[in-house]
């Protein structure tokens, strides 16, 4: 899905994160077993095309404090994935729509771009995951709430959300599954911009919002003053939502991108990297090639 631009302006006391166009980047080694899987027409030009969105958020895809370098989480892993496989990556920047388009014509091997594995998706791509799809519940530092898992830990506060979002949905059940076993509702306040749910949050006309985990992690690096205190799949209850690297299918390439992260993963890079976007709460164990998706939605 399009990252939501969630993110907000740095407070103080947070963790400082380096949004510079020199990233210094975490890097790996070149694994030849793995290298000589990829197909022979990407290892001849020696170079792995990667795909991002344009309109991306913190801390995911986004431009640094030059306004033309693109850094983030999905930047960082893209560069070690091609380490492993002994290519160089090529950013290319576009726009949600068309990053698509571009996997699936061939014009860039693989998009790095928070991409949800869906059953509809997998007809046309294959995916290879590195992170979980997670929202998550947000409070004050200071905030006495120190944990949402459950519906029943929304009951009767004062909490927030995106309109017309995923997390709109799935808090809306919860407040419906709260009624009918008899708890207190909650009272529901919709914001259009997260940073006006930021000051309600500061000011404690809210006492949490239901966003992003991406962004909200990131909120709470660099501000200081807000803490995450629950996530949830992004898929909802019956399914946890994945992340992929997403190629065109059977093209040849998705088996090593597969064996690339599971290397990271295993030499620990992978951990590293998340570590420095806040996003240690994303983590997968093991890449899976292709695992079920997001179902198919009813014809309308």
């Amino acid at each position: 899905r399009p990252a939501e631009r969630a993110s907000a302006p740095a407070g103080t006391g947070g963790s400082k994160i380096n949004i510079s166009p020199q990233q210094n980047r975490i890097r790996a080694e070149k694994v030849d077993a793995i290298a000589a899987r990829v197909p022979e027409a990407i290892r001849a030009k020696g170079e792995l095309v990667v795909g991002f969105s344009g309109d991306g958020a913190p801390p995911l895809s986004f431009l640094a404090d030059d306004d033309r370098t693109i850094i983030g989480v999905e930047t960082d892993i893209a560069h070690l994935v091609a380490d492993v496989l002994g290519l160089r990556a090529k950013e290319e920047v576009t726009s949600w729509e068309n990053l698509f388009l571009s996997v699936k014509s061939g014009r860039y091997d693989v998009a790095f771009n928070n991409v949800t594995v869906t059953e509809e998706r997998k007809d046309i791509y294959d995916f290879a995951t590195y992170r979980v799809d997670q929202l998550a519940w947000q409070t004050a530092r200071n905030s006495p709430i120190t944990s949402i898992r459950q519906p029943s830990d929304i009951a009767g506060r004062r909490v927030a959300v995106n309109s017309g979002t995923n997390q709109e949905k799935i808090l809306v059940d919860w407040d419906a599954q709260n009624q009918k076993a008899g708890l207190k509702p909650a009272q529901i306040q919709n914001y259009q911009k997260y940073v006006d749910a930021l000051l309600a949050l500061k000011s404690g006309r809210i006492e949490a919002y239901f966003g992003p985990n991406p962004s909200l992690a990131y909120q709470d690096a660099v501000g200081g003053d807000t803490r995450i205190v629950g996530t949830v799949s992004g898929a909802g209850p019956d399914l946890q939502g994945l992340i992929a690297a997403m190629t065109k299918k059977d093209n040849g390439l998705v088996e090593p991108l597969n064996a690339a992260i599971n290397e990271l993963i295993g030499n620990g890079r992978y951990g590293e990297v998340l570590k420095r976007w806040n996003l240690g709460n994303e983590a997968i164990s093991e890449s899976r090639v292709n695992p079920p998706g997001l179902p198919r939605q009813p014809a309308k």
